[in-house]
């Protein structure tokens, strides 16, 4: 039933799943969909945000910079499904977002699908090589659209599946030539604390330093994605603590994974603002 589900999904969807959404033009001549049901599901959910939690971003410069000459993958730590909503904010109004979903999401509702599949997502398949997802996500790169990531694959804290360190995120990044840009979003953690009424904290977003794929050439052929996913998930949690990179516990945050931290001690990755970057971009 499941596959069959999948399968309905994607007949229906893969329209938009396949087109443009953050550009105009393919360079394939394939035109963008409508975003007149975005602009009005975007613009209510934003008026709320607004009203209720007075967001404010930080460091969108870095974004911009970069997305002015390229695709850019963001990717952000993943506490609560509002981090998603506070992404989207972030990269709007002068950009529009390509969300990676797990595919449950899409399955659990027809309406959230037709919201999702509206505003720019589509899906992929938890805890597998979803090759059909990985290159709509490189060829979106390619043609200069912005790709979000959760690379943790679950909410820390929340639920049954523990967070990892899935190096999808720079495999998609590789394949699309694009950056990795670490963001954080604070505060979405307390907006529901078990046991406590709702609150309405203060939310912020903040962009962090850009990350390239060919500064972990050094490493190992097999550990280069993971690596690099780890040291982006690091800078995420850095913005995210509001420390220092190197003081971020990854062992306790990832403790089944691998732990580079001697790796990059040893080879400290350059550290470039996003304008010099975008200068090294084509």
């Amino acid at each position: 039933m499941a596959d069959i589900q999948k399968n309905a999904i994607e007949e229906q969807y893969a329209e938009l799943f396949d087109s443009p959404f953050g550009v105009d033009e393919y360079d394939n001549g394939k035109k963008r969909i409508s975003r007149v049901p975005a602009r009005v599901i975007v613009s209510t959910v934003a008026g709320i945000c607004k009203v209720l939690y007075r967001y404010e971003v930080h460091g969108r410069e870095n974004l911009y910079q970069l997305a002015e000459k390229s695709g850019v993958v963001v990717i952000s730590n993943h506490t609560s499904y509002l981090d998603v909503v506070f992404m989207y904010l972030s990269i709007r109004p002068k950009y529009w977002p390509r969300f990676i979903a797990r595919d449950s999401l899409f399955e659990a509702n027809p309406a959230l699908a037709w919201i999702f599949a509206h505003i720019g997502a589509f899906p992929i398949k938890r805890d597998s090589a979803d090759r059909t997802a990985v290159k709509r996500a490189s060829r979106m790169l390619k043609n200069g659209e912005i790709v979000c990531i959760m690379p943790e694959g679950s909410r820390r804290g929340k639920g049954s599946a523990k967070p990892r360190v899935h190096g999808g995120a720079a495999l998609i990044a590789r394949m699309g030539k694009a950056p990795i840009l670490p963001m954080a979003v604070h505060n979405v953690d307390k907006v529901k604390v078990k046991g406590e009424r709702l609150r309405f904290p203060k939310i912020t977003t903040e962009f962090g330093n850009p990350v390239m794929l060919s500064d972990f050439d050094f490493l190992p052929k097999d550990d280069r994605l993971d690596g690099c996913v780890w040291y982006a998930l690091r800078e995420c949690f850095a913005l995210f603590q509001h420390v220092a990179p190197e003081e971020v516990d990854m062992v306790a945050l990832f403790p089944d994974d691998k732990d580079f931290t001697q790796a990059f001690a040893e080879h400290p990755i350059p550290r470039l603002a996003s304008a010099e970057v975008a200068a090294l971009l084509k």
